[in-house]
């Protein structure tokens, strides 16, 4: 059974690998922001092609740590302080990339809860692989030409213009996305670089659409078995480099089996308890693959 792996640890390591840490868990939100914000500066003191390129794929690994902070908001596991959970998971990171925690909740818990059956909702997103190279060639052109992310825009665009017709949920959130968006815009207006605005808007529609998708892959594509209940099975831990962590995978969201082991465990300590369970031979015969180079190589094909 998968979940037999609170066998392999003591109530005291049990307890300490679900506790969190408001001191760790602000200083995830200071680092993502002070890099947002040294990325914009760096662009705006060198105005060039290849910062601009640079820039843009870095506020892309933001927008994805974005993300992280929306999803560990949303498992109420970042910080102490439901309250604070909430704040930072709406209007420090979801509003910004016109993301619903709410909304991405309800998915993401069933999710959880279906995760190894043909039930799971998300399983339209990974169950094809592996998949030909050049069929995924394909899919990261569109995503690297802005394709896919304008299909994006044009959602939020259509929801903008049928604002009062939206439901009170979504319009509040599509309101505040709007309104931080907006203010993004006339602070870099104000300090004279108002075109610094394209970069985040090019990113949203581009790179981070492409580390999303390597995000999906790597944690459920091609798993030895999607229908599988153990999550040992069903789901993928990587190990990845620093710049991959930095770009693709940022505050080890690489380590997603054991996010689906036990989800009470606050992300900054997921690898803790990876390494003790690898070291109590719970995960004999899993493989951890290394690098998302050599994953995307064993989730595709000739062809």
């Amino acid at each position: 059974m998968a979940n037999d792996f609170k066998q392999y640890l003591t109530e005291e390591e049990l307890n300490h690998i679900t506790s969190k840490d408001d001191l760790i868990a602000a200083s995830i939100v200071v680092f993502d922001w002070s890099v947002v914000i040294a990325l914009f500066i760096v662009a705006g003191m060198f105005p060039n092609p290849i910062v601009y390129l640079g820039v843009i794929i870095l506020l892309g690994g933001r927008m994805m740590a974005f993300g992280v902070l929306v999803h560990e908001t949303g498992h109420k596991t970042l910080f102490t302080s439901h309250s604070v959970n909430d704040f930072v998971g709406k209007w420090l990171s979801g509003y910004w990339v016109f993301s619903d925690k709410e909304a991405y909740m309800q998915g993401h818990l069933e999710h959880h809860r279906t995760a190894g059956t043909a039930e799971d909702p998300d399983l339209k997103n990974y169950q094809d692989y592996p998949i030909s190279r050049t069929r995924f060639q394909r899919k990261v052109l569109r995503d690297i030409t802005g394709r896919i992310g304008w299909r994006r825009v044009k959602s939020i665009t259509r929801s903008i213009t049928k604002l009062a017709r939206l439901q009170p949920n979504v319009r509040q959130t599509m309101i505040r996305s709007l309104g931080v968006n907006l203010t993004l815009l006339v602070i870099l207006t104000a300090l004279g670089q108002p075109w610094l605005y394209a970069l985040w808007v090019i990113a949203f529609m581009t790179s981070h659409m492409l580390i999303s998708r390597i995000r999906q892959i790597s944690e459920h594509a091609a798993v030895p078995d999607l229908c599988d209940l153990d999550a040992r099975r069903n789901t993928r831990t990587i190990y990845i480099n620093p710049l991959e962590r930095l770009l693709v995978a940022p505050h080890d969201l690489n380590y997603h089996l054991e996010h689906h082991l036990l989800a009470s465990v606050p992300i900054y300590r997921l690898r803790k308890l990876h390494d003790l369970l690898l070291s109590r031979g719970y995960y004999e015969g899993v493989d951890f693959p290394r690098g998302y180079f050599s994953l995307l190589r064993q989730v595709t094909y000739a062809g």
